[in-house]
């Protein structure tokens, strides 16, 4: 076991090594710190790695300094240049919450970047502040549209998070594949088999092996309407001018930048109902306790808790290699 602040140094100090500055660095370490102390261990610090060896293979620039413009007073446009999604909004974040408040909607749209890490951590972040937000993200195309025989979208997640007042955001984080890429990359690294439906191989016919996964497409959730979803993340996402996922370079192998798209909507709920946040707690509460209902959200909370409690679990070899990137 790891303390929260010691993994956090100790990430930091691997990205510097790896050649990020050190706003990249601290950006990159808060996001993937954060998921991994929520228990989102596939987009923590062991995806963190992915970063790091982008960094050192030219898929990914470390040192990059976003652009960013401001067409309206509540749209906020951010060139990642090759760079990481999370600097570029770690620069807006006060000005887009204030823009959300005051106008009551606002827009943060990205382009040109790495992956964005885990979805999630935009939106929970502007929940945090009281505001309801939506984000899309795609990605280089790893998932096959019913009736495709190769990989068309990228795994496209969406986000949505809300404030509830008293208890944890609400927070809705999925892709629009039956599951994240990473999660069938860490199969096949574990040897353990895909559920069906997940996959098809490389001549397009279904597979639960996630090597022949990995060399043939995913497929989306919910047949047709996942790829309607996965469709329309994608359209979302690369209104940016950011790439199609059929047009972006891989980001796990070269020297190019997959150059995605983010795309994050943040609402004022309190300009429609100033009660909103006691309103959607009770509604929640309701659902949870009275009908059984799983509330995404309060799962995160609790190993958030538990980790401050108790530190991260994290895998002796990849503290190591941490380390030894840290020099």
């Amino acid at each position: 076991m790891i303390s929260i602040d010691d993994a956090f140094a100790l990430c930091k100090s691997a990205a510097l090594g790896a050649g990020a500055s050190e706003d990249v660095a601290l950006s990159l370490t808060t996001a993937a710190v954060a998921a991994e102390s929520r228990g989102q261990k596939s987009v923590g610090v062991s995806h963190l790695f992915d970063y790091l060896d982008a960094m050192k293979e030219g898929r990914l620039d470390g040192r990059a300094v976003p652009v960013i413009e401001r067409p309206t007073a509540a749209v906020f446009r951010v060139d990642a240049r090759s760079g990481i999604a999370q600097l570029g909004f770690d620069r807006v974040f006060n000005d887009l919450v204030d823009a959300a408040r005051t106008v009551g909607i606002a827009l943060f749209s990205g382009r040109n970047s790495y992956t964005c890490g885990a979805l999630g951590y935009y939106v929970e972040r502007l929940a945090e502040k009281g505001l309801v937000a939506l984000a899309t993200a795609n990605a280089p195309a790893a998932v096959a549209a019913i009736g495709a025989k190769r990989a068309l979208y990228g795994t496209n997640p969406m986000a949505f998070a809300a404030p509830q007042g008293g208890g944890p955001v609400l927070l809705i984080d999925q892709a629009s594949s039956a599951t994240a890429y990473v999660n069938v990359r860490m199969a096949a690294k574990q040897g353990n088999s895909l559920p069906e439906g997940w996959a098809i191989d490389k001549n397009g016919e279904p597979t639960r092996d996630p090597v022949a996964a990995l060399a043939g497409a995913l497929l989306p959730f919910g047949g047709v309407r996942g790829g309607n979803i996965a469709l329309m993340v994608e359209v979302m996402s690369a209104m940016s001018g950011a790439n199609w996922s059929l047009d972006a370079p891989s980001w796990v192998d070269g020297n190019q930048c997959p150059g995605i798209g983010l795309s994050v909507i943040a609402f004022n709920p309190t300009l429609l109902d100033p009660s909103f946040e006691s309103r959607l707690a009770n509604h929640l509460a309701m659902l949870r306790s009275v009908h059984g209902v799983f509330i995404p959200g309060f799962e995160k909370a609790d190993a958030l808790a538990a980790s401050v409690n108790r530190g991260l679990d994290i895998d002796d070899d990849m503290l190591q290699k941490l380390r030894t990137m840290a020099g």
